[in-house]
């Protein structure tokens, strides 16, 4: 194998636990693929399972939340303003307690650390495992964090802690969500996991397994069971990876078409865009990398509403889905449901199902339905660009055939093969990947020497999560002046990637 071909794919539906979809999906590769578990390298799995348990509101744990901010930081309580029901699912408890630092460094209150260990008893003894601890401007000094940290977990040993230093940047509340939304997670996660291991030594395969993240990169399987909502923003970047790697093309604007929606990204330099603002994820405002994903309402199953008289007077199209039942409910499947499917077949735009069982829609309504969700898709890339330049686009996902064969706005439109399952290659040829993220002086170190040691740091975590050292490479260095901090205070991000020190053989699923 070369490493740049697809040797065999599969699309399975998912089940309930979480395992044998996986299992199923990777034999089926195999025998496909005439590869025996044995010459497996590396197993790579990209799912949405903690994304779906956050927008379900389901198999949540309960939190306790440490925040260290007092007496400043009381005024607004931690989960304010989060939804109803996931506030009520994580049933969390909270300690307001001293500490955290202010701008310029200094600390707001000294660590109460019999406090710490008072609340970490307490919950302890009320059987909550999942903890969170977050101090003001951590990002720039985590020690108290960090000693919190300690506190809890010489006290309550069976705790799963998060830190929020670990995942946020400067953006206090926003941060807290972040690490509380991950402690939430954390029995899911380490089931999920698991259940993947579990899976594949049911198969015979002993390769290292690597969950995708947010940007497109790789963490080991401990990574991701400890920081699971590093993972959340998966999907839609696997699926810009995997257009980058199917057409060879390195900037675009890649339309994944699903089911339900559509996700629209940005890619640049072969990575996805990150988000420059906080983003919301169920409802939560979040701080950590993300990318920038515009979600439009539009897939193969979205429900198409007309008049009466089936007329496309006062027409609507989704945001509400058949989703997986399309194969039950659309009329091309015997169905009663008109879907963005069964019109793109009307229009002669896909080939599927039985068009047998398509109303009889006079060609001036199909018509006009397939310009309205093509007016959709142009409107929607017109919004992620950042210029008034023509750019390619890429379509991808199992609902690709609703993008047509050129869009205002676009040079071209590239639908590479295997555009259905773009998410799985995604996940199959990503690279491990390492962040540096601190707040530096630059009077206390020069900033030529600082960028340097970033740069070393970078490179050396990398290698450390499994990347061939020779393959290491600076694919973005971000630098933020921070004119409240003193001492020339910058914030300064430093991201790497590199090949897997083992080359995987490409065979993925799409789950």
């Amino acid at each position: 194998m070369d490493g740049a071909t697809v040797v065999a794919w599969t699309k399975q539906p998912t089940t309930g636990d979480v395992g044998s979809g996986v299992e199923h999906a990777i034999s089926t590769v195999l025998k496909d693929g005439a590869v025996s578990p044995g010459a497996i390298a590396s197993v790579m799995i990209g799912t949405t399972h903690f994304t779906n348990a956050l927008v379900e509101r389901s198999r949540l744990d309960r939190v306790g939340i440490l925040r260290l901010a007092s007496p400043a930081g009381e005024a607004l309580p931690p989960m304010t303003g989060w939804p109803t029901a996931l506030a009520e699912q994580i049933d969390a408890v909270t300690y307001l307690l001293p500490g955290g630092f202010e701008v310029d460094g200094r600390e707001i209150a000294p660590l109460d650390e019999p406090a710490i260990r008072a609340a970490a008893r307490e919950l302890r003894s009320a059987g909550i495992l999942s903890v969170a601890i977050t101090a003001v401007f951590a990002p720039v000094n985590p020690a108290m964090e960090e000693r919190a940290a300690a506190i809890v977990a010489d006290e309550h040993p069976a705790a799963r802690i998060t830190v929020s230093h670990a995942l946020g940047r400067l953006g206090f509340v926003e941060r807290e969500n972040a690490a509380i939304l991950n402690a939430a997670l954390g029995s899911l996660a380490g089931h999920v996991v698991t259940a993947f291991g579990a899976a594949l030594k049911e198969l015979g395969i002993e390769a290292p397994l690597y969950i995708s993240q947010n940007d497109g990169t790789l963490i080991s399987a401990a990574h991701a069971a400890a920081y699971p909502v590093l993972t959340i923003g998966s999907g839609p970047t696997n699926s810009m990876r995997g257009a980058a790697f199917l057409t060879g093309v390195r900037d675009a604007i890649v339309l994944d078409v699903g089911g339900t929606t559509t996700d629209l990204g940005v890619l640049a330099n072969g990575f996805p865009r990150e988000s420059a603002v906080a983003v919301d994820i169920g409802g939560v405002r979040i701080n950590f990398r993300m990318p920038d994903i515009l979600a439009l309402g539009l897939g193969g199953g979205s429900r198409i509403h007309l008049d009466r008289e089936g007329g496309p007077a006062g027409m609507k199209i989704g945001p509400d889905s058949v989703g997986y039942r399309i194969t039950q409910e659309a009329m091309l499947f015997g169905g009663d449901t008109l879907t963005a499917s069964d019109i793109a077949v009307a229009a002669g735009r896909a080939q599927f199902g039985d068009p047998a069982g398509l109303p009889a829609l006079a060609p001036s309504v199909v018509d006009g339905i397939w310009s309205a969700m093509q007016s959709m898709l142009e409107e929607a890339v017109d919004r992620m660009k950042t210029s008034r330049d023509d750019v390619v686009v890429l379509a991808v996902g199992g609902g690709n055939f609703l993008v047509p064969d050129t869009l205002r706005g676009a040079t071209r439109v590239v639908r590479p093969p295997h555009a259905a399952v773009a998410n799985a290659v995604g996940a199959a040829i990503a690279q491990v990947g390492s962040l540096v993220d601190k707040v530096v002086s630059y009077e206390r170190e020069p900033r030529t020497a600082t960028l340097e040691r970033l740069r070393d740091e970078a490179r050396a975590q990398a290698i450390a999560a499994g990347g061939v050292a020779d393959s290491v490479e600076i694919v973005e260095v971000d630098e933020v002046y921070l004119s409240y901090l003193p001492g020339r205070a910058a914030q300064v991000r430093v991201r790497a990637v590199a090949d897997l020190a083992e080359q995987p053989v490409l065979v993925d699923h799409a789950h």
